[in-house]
């Protein structure tokens, strides 16, 4: 019965084109709405690192104190001081420290101007904590953290550009006037939002294009390309003073798997804020902080307030189109009271009604998710006039938003006519027979 039923379904809708067409506008033009907005929220608000994101912590130690603190909270990064502390406890199974750092790269062939790259200076369990993946070679280990190499791992795209994307591995790279042995080969890997560098970073920037070794970054007293915050009256010549300040810079992450081994290091952090209060270098009681990816990226309000407003105002525009499409459907089911009450009459149940007139509905949203979809990829396209260009371009139309848009289309217009359906199935045959 259901090609009998889509039959009757596409002739009632020959039958007022008018009508059709205002029903699937509306729900093309509410779907599609939800859907640009949604692609967008979906980009920033998505897990990064859904695998591990629970087993990843970042330590926070309050090293400003309660009068410069911002409302109780620790900062948002570590002093060289604890940070080195925090690494050298080796207190978790895995730990990276990590800053932000901005070199040039010299090409060779016939280039005359030099590269400026932005990269990361990390610890050796950057790589295997994150779940890094790799086209060529792998990251350094331990002994080379120990050894303060010259070694880098370079992404796929620096590869392209400086090597032409062959294997580069041995190859020797000119980095800031350094040379640099490239151990490795990044392939694309650039999580968004980017969790492990919200202090420097909106979360959204674009894929770094080197890792080099942290300590030698500190043997060349590379300073940090991104945030620096400090507090108090301070004044620093050297690179001795800044690293013993109060300015905070460099990124914790630790890997913790299970909830006493959580416990376990929140304790470690008290105890280390509780021994640096009695050694005089804090005058205020312990106060740190170990969240994990998702509730360091909501502490860092990472999803922009825009793109939940528009989404808001989105689904409101949504709802009113469902509004209308109800009231149209219910118009177009209510002029057919006659031919129900004679199908009624012919012995045609109420389930039979129902299974007609949803289907009818159902031939609509489909329509209307088609035009949604046009819309829908219209809109992404130019969603950069509503949003920054960094958010705008995360948003993509992919199969999951093609098979949503068309889902959401037909659900919420089958559901719509729920009530002028009940209504057409309480038509009495008696009262439409004797008045026709």
């Amino acid at each position: 019965m259901f090609g009998y039923y889509l039959d009757l379904a596409l002739r009632s809708l020959k039958r007022n084109p008018a009508l059709t067409v205002l029903m699937v506008m509306a729900i093309g033009f509410g779907v599609a709405a939800s859907m640009i907005t949604y692609s967008v929220f979906r980009a920033v608000s998505g897990n990064p690192i859904p695998d591990k994101s629970a087993q990843l912590f970042m330590p926070q130690i309050d090293a400003w104190g309660p009068q410069q603190n911002d409302k109780g909270e620790p900062a948002e990064a570590l002093t060289y001081v604890d940070a080195m502390a925090l690494l050298r406890a080796h207190a978790a199974k895995r730990q990276t420290l990590l800053y932000l750092v901005q070199l040039s790269a010299m090409p060779g062939g016939s280039r005359e101007l030099p590269l400026g790259l932005n990269g990361y200076a990390v610890t050796s369990d950057f790589f295997p904590m994150f779940d890094v993946p790799f086209r060529y070679g792998n990251g350094w280990g331990a002994q080379g953290d120990e050894a303060r190499a010259s070694d880098v791992v370079i992404s796929a795209e620096l590869n392209r550009k400086l090597f032409a994307g062959a294997y580069s591995v041995g190859r020797t790279l000119d980095l800031g006037g350094h040379d640099y042995r490239v151990v490795g080969v990044a392939g694309h890997w650039n999580p968004q939002p980017r969790f492990y560098d919200l202090f420097s970073t909106s979360g959204f920037a674009d894929e770094p294009d080197f890792y080099m070794v942290f300590n030698r970054a500190l043997d060349l007293q590379m300073r940090p390309g991104g945030r620096n915050s400090c507090r108090g009256a301070l004044t620093f010549t050297t690179w001795e003073e800044y690293t013993q300040s109060n300015c905070v810079w460099v990124t914790p992450w630790v890997e913790l798997n299970t909830p006493d081994e959580v416990a376990r290091y929140r304790g470690f952090l008290t105890h280390y804020a509780a021994d640096q209060q009695h050694a005089g270098r804090f005058s205020w009681a312990p106060n740190v902080r170990l969240r994990d990816v998702t509730q360091w990226m909501d502490y860092e309000h990472v999803v922009p307030p825009e793109s939940r407003i528009s989404l808001a105002v989105a689904l409101g525009f949504f709802l009113i189109c469902l509004v209308n499409t109800i009231g149209l459907l219910l118009a177009k089911f209510m002029r057919r009271a006659g031919e129900i009450g004679v199908r009624r009459a012919l012995g045609a149940s109420r389930r039979e009604i129902y299974t007609q007139y949803l289907i009818e509905a159902g031939t609509v949203g489909l329509a209307g998710g088609v035009l949604g979809l046009l819309l829908t990829a219209l809109g992404v396209a130019g969603v950069g006039i509503l949003f920054q260009p960094h958010i705008a371009k995360l948003a993509r139309l992919d199969f999951s938003l093609v098979g949503l848009t068309l889902a959401v289309a037909i659900v919420a217009t089958v559901l719509a006519a729920f009530y002028p359906t009940w209504r057409a199935a309480r038509v009495q045959p008696a009262w439409q027979l004797k008045s026709s």
